[in-house]
């Protein structure tokens, strides 16, 4: 079966973004449909997505639930794929509460 081609990478600059992203470092967990959940590494986050390392392979399209400590699973599509890295977009953008209490929690 043949797999999917590797979406390039989004743009980086901050006028590309459409909400404030912050840097992070967390261990996280992460489904899809159907999978038994595995540990990633969130390196940045904001409202509308977020950016995971993780040796699990994931296509972009791909529907997924993320499970930060102390909140419930978070659904988001894989948006790109660059090897070990992945950005995903959330369905539901964040509150900016929920946003602020992951952020301090990545910093504590």
């Amino acid at each position: 079966m043949e797999q999917p081609a590797l979406s390039p990478l989004p743009l980086s600059t901050d006028e590309s973004r459409r909400s404030l992203r912050k840097a992070v470092r967390m261990r996280a967990h992460l489904r899809d449909r159907g999978t038994t959940r595995f540990e990633i590494d969130v390196v940045d986050l904001s409202a509308t997505g977020f950016r995971a390392e993780t040796s699990f392979t994931l296509w972009p399209g791909t529907t997924v639930w993320l499970t930060l400590p102390g909140l419930a699973g978070l659904e988001a599509v894989v948006a790109w794929r660059d090897k070990y890295r992945y950005g995903c977009a959330f369905t539901k953008p964040l509150h900016a509460a929920v946003f602020d209490h992951i952020v301090a929690l990545s910093n504590a």
